[in-house]
């Protein structure tokens, strides 16, 4: 498929400026996230065609429909019909010079969308409304079948979500989890917009807390068969699935890389379970962390010095983070007795963890900076699992709140769940490939 491109950037990353009305046309820079979120009013005008008499494609009405059902899982972003502008549609083409912005200001729409179509050649444009600036420009070529319409609309949800937050979009980030089949429990990957369910292991037994390399070609997960444990290793580029249990004895738990070439898993060695560095042969080099107590679910960020850990050494679970590089070693978690499956945002700013309330499970946020505690879920039932996404914005996490566990995302701030579509069975332990950050 062929493709050009005009992106013109806004002047200030992760922010978006607008105007609060047509009066003062006064920009207003919103951080989308800090605290107090502003919500973005969108409208999609109906779609045209750029050739004079030509009707415009079927595949028009779906390419809107996937954009549309994209951001629909970005809390900031509000849909505003075009019914509920005066006067109905304000253009006549597709570009800025063609779409009169007065409506749109009067129904305090901040940002416009128009679609230019010539047979499968595509062109999207998003405009501020109260200064016409064009936010967007994308042209695509070749945008016939299901595919590439897929394809095609989800990279262009994940230009204008980075030129909104100065990140790249999650819609194309694969999720793996772990998915109840009868008595045995199997690796599956997901796009976060439900499409594309994929198995990945057909093993038998359980398959459990499966994790990513760094440039999300390979996941590692635990194996439990009849008699032992296994580490188990899925590759992208073959679809084989490998397992290895040499020099790991009988306990392998919570396997994840911390580069592209050495895992850590918790292994039971010397009789109480320590977390291991292993090779790229996966044998053991080193223990990272030992102690007389449980060390498991280690959590790396994106450097690779700073991991996240749970340990009873304190009595009872709670979190701690190791740095690798100094050594030094820090209890995050001091309230509730039960403090679990920390996940460090990729920039290490962030730990997402299981805590236990008086009501059941829940979704917590340590900010590493301030020590702040924010609750993130609340039920009902029992969230679990937190996984950040690539962009350190979106977390997916487990709650059986319908009855059966199921995946759902939300973002650091607590917005509210969305539902993962994951088939029949319960799904659970969600790890976000995040390499399309890197």
């Amino acid at each position: 498929m062929k493709k050009k491109s005009t992106i013109l950037f806004l002047p200030a990353l992760c922010l978006l400026l607008f105007a609060v009305s047509a009066q003062a046309q006064k920009a207003l820079t919103v951080d989308i996230y800090g605290p107090g979120q502003r919500l973005v009013n969108m409208t999609m005008l109906p779609p045209r065609s750029l050739r004079e008499g030509a009707p415009v494609p079927a595949a028009a009405q779906e390419f809107e429909s996937l954009v549309r059902n994209n951001f629909s899982y970005i809390p900031f972003l509000k849909d505003i019909p075009m019914s509920s502008l005066l006067g109905g549609n304000p253009s006549k083409g597709v570009k800025g010079s063609q779409v009169d912005f007065k409506p749109l200001q009067l129904a305090k729409v901040d940002l416009v969308m128009t679609t230019g179509w010539d047979g499968s050649n595509l062109e999207v444009r998003v405009f501020e409304t109260f200064s016409g600036r064009m936010v967007v420009g994308k042209a695509y070529g070749q945008v016939a079948g299901n595919a590439a319409i897929i394809r095609v609309a989800d990279r262009f949800s994940s230009v204008l979500l980075q030129e909104l937050c100065g990140k790249k979009g999650f819609f194309e980030s694969p999720i793996a989890f772990v998915k109840q089949l009868g008595k045995s429990k199997e690796i599956y990957t997901v796009l976060p917009q439900g499409r594309d369910l994929t198995r990945i292991t057909k093993l038998g037994g359980f398959n459990l807390s499966p994790t990513w390399s760094p440039n999300g070609d390979k996941l590692v997960f635990t194996h439990i068969g009849a008699t032992k444990h296994s580490l188990g290793v899925w590759n992208s580029a073959t679809g084989k699935v490998g397992l290895t249990n040499k020099g790991l004895g009988q306990s392998v738990i919570s396997p994840v890389f911390l580069d592209q070439k050495r895992v850590a898993v918790t292994l039971n060695k010397t009789g109480h379970s320590d977390i291991y560095l292993l090779d790229e042969g996966f044998k053991p080099i080193r223990t990272l962390v030992k102690s007389s107590y449980i060390d498991v679910s280690p959590s790396f960020d994106r450097t690779g010095t700073q991991m996240a850990f749970t340990s009873g050494r304190a009595g009872n679970p709670h979190v701690y983070v190791l740095n690798l590089k100094t050594g030094k070693l820090q209890r995050v978690t001091i309230n509730g007795r039960y403090n679990t499956h920390p996940c460090l945002s990729p920039d290490g700013k962030y730990i997402a963890y299981t805590h236990l309330t008086s009501e059941g499970h829940r979704i917590f946020l340590h900010d590493m900076r301030t020590g702040r505690e924010t609750q993130l879920s609340f039920g009902p039932g029992n969230d679990e699992y937190p996984a950040f996404g690539p962009d350190g914005y979106f977390i997916a996490f487990a709650s059986d709140r319908s009855g059966e566990y199921k995946l759902y995302l939300t973002t650091r701030h607590g917005d509210t769940p969305k539902i993962l579509q994951t088939g029949a069975g319960a799904a659970f332990a969600p790890a976000w490939d995040t390499s399309l950050q890197r």
